[in-house]
């Protein structure tokens, strides 16, 4: 399973340099993908319990949430009180199916997962199982992710925070549907979301993402080999990258396809954490470079996908484009290649108080691609349009050798700022733009 997402230079020829995402060992050694435990049991009858976890020795309550959890039937819910709980939860297996783990949804702030001294841990992990619940409370300082859903089935996250942890704040990988919703990560070491991994299915399930607030991340949001998955009314900003879906070989099912990015805010994502962060930050591949840092939305490979009425302003680098996914052309031609994407009606730009650096970018790769509607476009690469064909279209798309350089040599600047176009950010309530942690003033990680 791969963590950390970087782009590896890989070889070089007359037009550019090839590129990949590479991966970086993560904090947990994690079960084998497989396919949820009790996925076609019924739904349990009841009666339900309610099992009430709380500090002190209060004999109505258990002492820890895991204890709890142990005792909970499928369809009962765990009640945690709000205090501090330094503890990693395990919600495993059939037997587990339905439960509800609930802290106080209208301020997750008051019940707290403490990871810090724990080894290998994750605040709260799904593992195969079904329909199963999470809402109202917060983890931080965890060594892998905050909370973390792996094979299941129709999992709901809602209302939770994850600040600080080692790799992924909210992630679902190897899972069929779910929910993530009215949300928030924060300073963490790799993406703040993240769904990967989705199993392609004849009927397809959409995984819902709505209402998430991302930002101070290496990524706000990352996907490997992602599908089904609609990212709909969030905020993604001041982390390094925004909006980040890209395909894979290192994990199953490439490529990411079928996912639609739309009424989103993606804005300031200028964050250089390579030149100062709270967190840890970790050592690329070999011969690589990170995901450029000053960019809103970006496909990296990939089917199917939509891109469409977003606001996307004040990204230094770029706006929004598409990449072929160089480093799989030559073994995995199939999986490499741009098709059928469309970027449409997004605003750029603020209505020019606040640019990209380049609004639209598209190295013209694969076929059937799309671009139309947007407003507020002043720059784009390349600089004639000549790669972006209006909607609908179908065919070969124009591909632009010298366009993709220009992408790749983005992603190897040493300095991660060569290329920004850097101005101020008209103000905004309650938001302070981030560049260089070291200068910022706003809401520093805990």
């Amino acid at each position: 399973m791969s963590h950390r997402r970087s782009i590896a230079l890989a070889a070089a020829t007359s037009v550019a340099a090839a590129l990949a995402l590479a991966p970086v060992a993560g904090a947990v050694d994690y079960p084998a993908p497989s396919f949820p435990q009790g996925s076609n049991a019924a739904k349990p009858k009841g009666p339900f319990k309610t099992l009430k976890v709380c500090k002190g020795k209060k004999k109505s309550c258990f002492p820890t949430i895991q204890s709890a959890v142990n005792k909970a039937k499928p369809g009962d819910t765990v009640k945690v009180a709000n205090g501090t709980y330094k503890e990693a939860v395990k919600i495993s297996g059939a037997s587990k199916r339905y439960i509800k783990l609930v802290g106080n949804p209208k301020d997750p702030s008051k019940v707290v997962l403490e990871g810090k001294g724990l080894k290998k841990a994750n605040g709260v992990q799904i593992l195969g199982t079904v329909n199963v619940t999470v809402n109202g409370l917060t983890a931080q300082h965890y060594s892998a992710n905050g909370f973390f859903a792996l094979n299941t089935k129709d999992y709901t996250f809602t209302n939770l925070r994850a600040y600080r942890v080692g790799v992924y704040g909210i992630y679902a990988f190897n899972s069929v549907g779910g929910t993530i919703t009215d949300s928030q990560a924060a300073w963490n070491s790799d993406s703040g979301f993240y769904i990967g991994q989705t199993p392609p299915q004849a009927k397809p399930k959409r995984s819902i993402v709505k209402n998430i607030t991302s930002y101070g991340n290496v990524l706000g949001w990352s996907g490997t080999n992602m599908r089904y998955v609609t990212i709909t009314k969030s905020k993604f900003y001041n982390n390094g990258t925004g909006v980040v879906p890209n395909t894979l070989s290192s994990e199953k099912y490439p490529p990411e396809e079928d996912n639609i990015i739309t009424d989103n805010d993606i804005f300031w994502n200028n964050f250089n954490y390579y030149a100062g962060a709270p967190f840890k930050v970790g050592k690329a591949a070999a011969d690589s470079t990170p995901y450029p840092v000053g960019v809103g939305a970006l496909l990296f490979g990939g089917r199917h996908n939509r891109i469409d009425n977003n606001r996307i302003y004040g990204n230094w680098l770029a706006g929004a484009g598409m990449i072929q996914q160089l480093i799989l052309a030559p073994k995995m031609p199939d999986v490499s290649d741009l098709i059928g994407n469309q970027i449409t009606n997004n605003q750029f730009g603020l209505n020019g108080t606040d640019t990209n650096g380049r609004d639209l970018v598209y190295d013209g790769n694969g076929s059937d691609n799309c671009i139309a509607g947007n407003t507020g476009v002043a720059v784009t690469v390349p600089a004639d349009g000549s790669t972006f064909a209006t909607c609908p279209f179908t065919g070969a798309n124009a591909f632009d050798g010298s366009a993709q350089g220009e992408l790749v040599n983005w992603a190897l600047d040493g300095t991660h700022e060569q290329f920004l176009v850097q101005h101020d950010h008209p103000a905004q309530n309650g938001i302070v733009p981030l560049f260089h942690y070291s200068d910022y003033t706003g809401t520093k990680a805990p």
